[in-house]
């Protein structure tokens, strides 16, 4: 295998564009989704923890961070105005690069194998602990669900952090993982097939909510719009950014795309626009229902109906939040499995990885990546979670809008079924907000990220480098059991 520009001993070698729809062997992933399919699967990981926790979260506070109050609203329209440039650099490179890793496979193409390595380790945390998230979420609606029908969950079995008093683990959460996990191993058919049918019936509670919540709304709960200032409101931005990217993920499904280069940025671009316009609504709403003091960092709309007099109705959106917000595990999940497998395809990690089974499923890395995620779901608390998860795709999304610049500057006519508009100027918006919401998350996170990138750097000195593909001395280049990831 080539490099783009022929320095197959540097850290810093390109793979070539032309090479990268060209993979062979059985390690390959097989085409099965369409459009409507890919467009749900990005909807399905946009929409859910962002609305059905998160915003409840942001607005009040918590135990650790001042409320932003009604100005929640202001908090997910900036995350969403930093991840469109990242969703229109992301739509290029897609057009372009139809193949697993999103954007790990865009650092590789532009940047150099260093930057594309850094990007994957990143995402392997990343998607993984977006999983957990979201499970610590579903959990606060099962629990209010259950009480809604009269059965007491035991607080041991709740979750743990300073919002659950007692609470040894999150056994619910730990079981919704693995749960996911089984669907995402039954290959991509099935995969799609669920998160269509699943996606519909989020969109439909989420207009029911709001449709029924207006009438419910007292202006008062309006006033102060900010109540802590403005400071709080970027935090909150940073806080909520994972609920506005699910698009990331779903483009790490290109490979399994019938028309990757067609369908895939349309695909980007129209789940960003219906998961915004959801978004603004029913921010409006909720913190209109109910005084943002009291709105449940957990379960924010059951807390909010509840506290207008409507506890049937909370509990009906409890039981449906639970399903909706399993798309945005799935989408994540696929994520950081198709990342792994492109990574130990390219031979940055072991080939043993990348064995598919006769479904062209992955399933080694699927399973390892559900139980770390049950484990983190299990055992930290939301908001050291969702940081974690922030950082590191804020960080990718650096990445991704300065690649895309790069590579229209030095591959000017390579071909592009979707072309980024307004050139440099909206991916350097992109690298400029992102940037800034990445100050705005705590040290905590910082040190985390930093000790993970460490590792990572660590593996890549000592393994990838060595195995890597476009190293014409890779073990992986030779015949032999080395070469050979085998079926899972």
């Amino acid at each position: 295998m080539s490099t783009a520009d022929g320095t197959t001993g540097s850290i810093f070698r390109r793979k070539p564009i032309e090479e990268v729809d060209e993979e062979k062997g059985d390690n390959r992933l097989f085409r099965s989704l369409g459009l409507w399919q890919l467009t749900a699967i990005g909807v399905g990981g946009i929409i859910g923890i962002g609305i059905f926790t998160l915003a409840g979260l942001v607005a009040n506070g918590g135990a650790d961070s001042p409320g932003v109050g009604p100005g929640v609203l202001i908090s997910f329209l900036i995350a969403g105005l930093a991840s469109a440039a990242a969703a229109l650099s992301y739509a290029e490179f897609a057009g372009m690069v139809p193949r697993a890793g999103s954007a790990y496979t865009y650092g590789y193409v532009a940047l150099g194998e260093v930057i594309g390595w850094f990007i994957g380790w990143d995402l392997l945390l990343e998607y993984t602990a977006i999983v957990a998230v979201v499970a610590i979420g579903i959990s606060g609606y099962f629990t209010e669900f259950m009480a809604g029908i009269g059965v007491e969950v035991p607080v041991w079995m709740q979750g743990t952090g300073d919002q659950i008093q007692g609470g040894l683990m999150n056994l619910p959460a730990i079981v919704v993982c693995l749960f996911i996990t089984f669907i995402l191993s039954r290959g991509a058919r099935t995969f799609g097939r669920f998160e269509l049918v699943a996606v519909v019936l989020k969109v439909v509670l989420i207009l029911f909510i709001v449709g029924l919540g207006v009438f419910y709304i007292n202006p008062a709960n309006y006033s102060p719009f900010l109540p802590n200032g403005f400071g709080p409101v970027f935090t909150g931005a940073a806080t909520v950014f994972f609920a506005v990217f699910g698009y990331d993920a779903m483009s790490t499904a290109a490979e399994e795309a019938t028309e990757g280069k067609k369908h895939m940025p349309k695909a980007i671009l129209l789940s960003l626009a219906v998961a915004m316009a959801l978004y603004v609504l029913a921010t409006l709403v909720l913190t209109g229902m109910q005084n943002y003091r009291d709105i449940s960092p957990t379960a924010g709309f059951a807390s909010a109906f509840q506290a207008v007099g409507l506890p049937t109705i909370a509990t009906v959106i409890s039981a449906f939040a639970v399903l909706s917000i399993l798309t945005v595990m799935l989408t994540f999940l696929l994520g950081v499995t198709r990342v792994w497998f492109s990574m130990s395809r390219d031979g940055l990690l072991p080939g043993w990885f990348s064995g598919t089974d006769r479904h062209g499923t992955p399933q080694r890395v699927t399973w390892i990546a559900g139980i770390a995620s049950a484990v983190l779901a299990g055992f930290l608390p939301i908001r050291a979670v969702a940081d974690l998860t922030n950082i590191g795709i804020l960080a990718a999304f650096v990445v991704v809008c300065v690649a895309v610049i790069v590579l229209r500057r030095r591959q000017p006519e390579a071909p592009r079924e979707f072309r980024l508009p307004l050139m440099p100027w909206i991916p350097a918006f992109g690298v400029l907000s992102s940037g800034f919401l990445i100050l705005q998350l705590h040290w905590e996170t910082w040190l985390r990220f930093g000790i993970w990138l460490v590792i990572g750097l660590l593996l890549y000195m000592f393994y990838g480098r060595k195995h890597s593909l476009l190293n014409p001395d890779s073990p992986r280049l030779r015949p032999g059991p080395a070469a050979e990831s085998g079926p899972a």
